[in-house]
Order: C-alpha cells, then sequence, then structure tokens
C-alpha cells in the first residue's frame, strides 16, 4: 500500500487533516482508525427511537473564530444552538457558570447590576497568591461557599482529585458572571451541525485522495503501508510503546435510557454537583438537535479511571511524564503529532480545527 500521508486517527485532527492534504495539497492519505467509524469522540447516531444521540458525551460547538466556522460551513448546514447548563444543589436548579440569577437565587438576595454582584464576590472571595491549582483559582473569585456548593464535589467525581491538585486551568476554564447571561458559552459563533457530525464527517472524508480503513490499528499494518510522513492523533505515549510509562486518563461510562414523554429535563445539560449522586450530568439528546419526538433519550455520565481515554489529567507530576514523550516527538522529522491525546492536552473542537489548519499551511510550506 503506497500513499503520501498515513494519518493515524479519524477524529476532528485527523479528518481535517486528511481533507486538506488531499483538496488542497493534491496528496494522497490513508486513515487508520481503531474504532468502528469515523468522527472520534465528535460520533454521532440515531438510536433506535430515532434519536441522534451523541454517543461520546454531549459535543457543543461554539467558536470566535470566522476561519474555523467557515472552514467547518463546507461540509455541514448549521441549526442555531445556544447551550444552557444548571446545576442541581439539593432539589434546586442553578444556571452556571455562576451569573447574577444564580446568587440571587442561592443567597435569596436581589442584586440588580453588574457592579452589585462585583461588590458581592469581592466580599466573600479570599485573596490567594500565588494561584497555582483549581481550587486557587475559584476561591480567588468567588469565596470558598460556592467553591464548596459547585465546584468541588463535581470536579472531585469528575477527576477523583480533590480541585487543589489539579492545574488551575481546569476550573478556570469556566466563567464567573456579575450579569445574568445564562449561555454556557459566549462565542460569536455558536450551532449544531444540522445532520449531526457523522454526516459532516462522511462529507469532509468523502474525496479520491482519501481512504479510510476502520477497526485497524496502525501497528498492525505499518509494515505494509509505504507512505512519506505520518500524522499521529492518537496516544502519544501508546506512539512510543509507553517507554516512559503510561499516561493517565479520566474516562467515561455512558448509560443511555429512552423515556415515553416529550420532555425530561429543563435543559439539554443538568450537572449534579451534589457528593450523593454518582453520575456527573444527564445530558438530554434531542434538545441538543431540537428534533420534534414524543420520547426523548437522555444519558447519565459515570467518570472512571479505565476505558476510553477522554480527558488527560492536568497536574504538574502528568505535565513532566508528557514532556520526555513530547522530547522524543521532537526527534522525528517526517511524524507531526496533533490533537489532545498526541499533544496530552484538552481542547474544544474549534481549537483542534484551528492548530490542524495552522499546521496544514506548514506542510505546504515544506
Amino acid at each position: 500500500m503506497k500513499t503520501d500521508y498515513f494519518i493515524v486517527g479519524a477524529g476532528f485532527a485527523g479528518s481535517v487533516l486528511a481533507e486538506r492534504i488531499a483538496s488542497q495539497l493534491n496528496k494522497k492519505v490513508l486513515i487508520a482508525e481503531k474504532r468502528n467509524h469515523i468522527a472520534g469522540n465528535a460520533y454521532d447516531e440515531y438510536d433506535e427511537h430515532g434519536i441522534l444521540v451523541h454517543r461520546y458525551g454531549p459535543h457543543i460547538f461554539h467558536t470566535n473564530s470566522k476561519e474555523v466556522f467557515e472552514y467547518l460551513s463546507q461540509f455541514t448546514e448549521w441549526i442555531p444552538y445556544e447551550h444552557k447548563v444548571l446545576a442541581k444543589l439539593g432539589n434546586e436548579l442553578y444556571p452556571i457558570p455562576i451569573n447574577r440569577i444564580t446568587i440571587n437565587k442561592l443567597y435569596s438576595l436581589n442584586l440588580k447590576t453588574d457592579e452589585e454582584v462585583k461588590e458581592f464576590y469581592e466580599r466573600v472571595r479570599e485573596k490567594r497568591f500565588p494561584i497555582t491549582n483549581s481550587e486557587d483559582i475559584i476561591v480567588n473569585q468567588v469565596g470558598y461557599d460556592l467553591f464548596n456548593k459547585f465546584f468541588r464535589y463535581y470536579t472531585k467525581k469528575q477527576w477523583n482529585l480533590e480541585p487543589k491538585g489539579l492545574s488551575a486551568s481546569v476550573c478556570g476554564r469556566i466563567p464567573v458572571r456579575t450579569n445574568d447571561d445564562s449561555r454556557y458559552f459566549t462565542d460569536k459563533y455558536q450551532f449544531m451541525p444540522k445532520d449531526g457530525y457523522t454526516k459532516m464527517f462522511e462529507r469532509m472524508l468523502n474525496h479520491k485522495n482519501i481512504e479510510v480503513i476502520l477497526n485497524t490499528d496502525y501497528k498492525n499494518i505499518l509494515d505494509s503501508v509505504k507512505f512519506d510522513k505520518m500524522i499521529y492523533t492518537g496516544p502519544i505515549d501508546y506512539f512510543f510503546d509507553f517507554k516512559f510509562g503510561k499516561l493517565p486518563y479520566r474516562s467515561i461510562r455512558f448509560e443511555f435510557e429512552n423515556i415515553s414523554k416529550k420532555q425530561f429535563q429543563e435543559t439539554a445539560q443538568i450537572n449534579y454537583v451534589d457528593d450523593s449522586v454518582k453520575y456527573t450530568r444527564v445530558i438530554e439528546h434531542k434538545l441538543l438537535s431540537q428534533q420534534n419526538s414524543d420520547s426523548t433519550t437522555i444519558s447519565f455520565e459515570y467518570p472512571q479511571k479505565e476505558g476510553e481515554q477522554f480527558y488527560p489529567i492536568p497536574t504538574e507530576e502528568n505535565r513532566s511524564q508528557y514532556l520526555l514523550y513530547k522530547k522524543e516527538a521532537e526527534k522525528l522529522s517526517d511524524v507531526f503529532f496533533c490533537g489532545r491525546l498526541a499533544e496530552y492536552q484538552y481542547y474544544n473542537m474549534d481549537q483542534v480545527v484551528a492548530n490542524t489548519l495552522k499546521l496544514v499551511g506548514n506542510l505546504r510550506n515544506e
């Protein structure tokens, strides 16, 4: 088998690279994907009840990048969708990220302006310096009580670590608001692909220069493929045969259930922030795709250690271990490491696409 580029993985990084290399550089691409489907963790499909479900948890497209939006728009039409998340604390639901509505409801206050909410945060926050972890970053903004109620136990369930054991980047990704904007994201472009992510990937990979092999570990065909360059989007530790040990990840077990009612919950996502509930969140899938049906499918998410590698665990120790692999990767001139698993870094979808488009630019100049 002869190809110009051998790409490992058919998720966002691998598929966008394949499409750009095939269409813009007019090179032949072979993709080896270990799963039985394309689209990586963005994979969605219709269940037996006709509901479009995200098999690996909700993927909400949002970006401020016109370039990323216009690039993906070649392969899909969009439906407008603004994601809203509620946190279930006790028997009550509160908007997340924390905003003025959250504060007023939780503390029975009547704060009316951004300034009043800022003053409230200023009164309750604990000044932490330097900020070295996820507890510091939240307590420094909103104080210990809000941290304890909304962040501590959810984070512990998700990562099996106290927030003070995690990089500040984990909880730092969640904004704290002074207004009553209850949208989870505030990006300029907020949409869902009209026919789902899998269809978008199918169109992306539908090119005469691209061949995709599913159910295939790339190592099993490495000897029979002749290629000029490899792009690797899988786990970097696996590429190097775990020579510096296994990099740790968090995984999730999904439990899907169909319910004979029009709608199950107020929003597509409800986070369970109490430690008494073992799952982290419940997703109502048809609210993402805005389908009209008589039944609804929900999924419960149970974080766990073993399973698909979803989330690199951002601790100083793990970062040091990854850097050993990165140093090895830098010695290879004909292999490019790209994406969340290959870079041991949590990325949003639009970040992966942006990074990938940048890499294509570099390949063009080679």
